[in-house]
């Protein structure tokens, strides 16, 4: 496979007028380790649900998370959960450690078209995370797995819906992304595609399924730094 440039050609994206975000290791970087409270909260509540011991949930919790793509779309399948006790628990969390981004903002902003997050959490949980980082009122608006019918990326029926939902023509839209999978897709919709991965990736513990592989190669290009990206695609 080619591999994936990790700096952007502004001719590459010229066309581009949809701007496709992820939320969570997306907008804001890996290192800040917000998901670890979800993840957290997350293991808890299939634990009281099932009455399983931390270890039982936390493995059937990420099991579900790899075959399903959320937790939450396990737990409906395999136990007729509501999503809407699962949500308001996953997302009780301390967004403290979410800091103002001007830069991140600044370049979000001069992007030409309209913005969106595509997440499979839920609006509350991307508003906040976006208010804390300063950069919410540069979105025209937030697809989540409410908007999806609790059908999580990388289903390819819930681009389809994002796209329909919002007249996306994904032939001049652009998606970022912290998970390979979820970029498969986009791609095959026409989409410009790139990867958000962690600073000093070699030090991160990630899951296989997680990490760039050499076949990945829908993946257009690779950065560890959003804002310095979005900058060089304005050139």
């Amino acid at each position: 496979m080619t591999k994936p440039s990790t700096s952007p050609s502004p001719a590459d994206f010229a066309h581009v007028k949809e701007w496709v975000f992820d939320l969570d290791n997306t907008l804001y970087p890996h290192h800040v380790n917000l998901f670890s409270q979800i993840d957290k909260n997350m293991s808890a509540f299939v634990a009281e649900l099932l009455q399983l011991e931390p270890d039982e949930a936390r493995a059937l919790q990420k099991r579900y998370y790899h075959e399903h793509g959320t937790t939450l779309q396990g737990l409906m399948l395999n136990h007729g959960i509501s999503p809407d006790a699962f949500l308001e628990r996953a997302h009780a969390i301390d967004y403290s450690s979410l800091l103002p981004h001007p830069e991140l903002g600044e370049a979000i902003k001069a992007l030409p078209g309209r913005k969106f997050i595509f997440t499979n959490g839920s609006v509350p949980h991307a508003e906040a995370a976006a208010r804390a980082l300063g950069i919410l009122k540069h979105f025209d608006d937030i697809f989540d797995i409410v908007a999806a019918d609790y059908v999580p990326k990388p289903a390819g029926a819930t681009y389809d819906k994002f796209a329909s939902l919002h007249r996306v023509d994904t032939r001049h839209a652009a998606m970022f992304e912290d998970l390979p999978r979820n970029l498969k897709a986009p791609k095959a919709l026409g989409m410009r595609t790139v990867l958000l991965v962690p600073r000093n990736l070699d030090d991160v513990l990630m899951e296989r399924w997680e990490t760039l592989s050499d076949e990945d190669d829908h993946i257009d290009y690779v950065t560890d730094d959003l804002a310095g990206f979005l900058t060089g695609v304005l050139g």
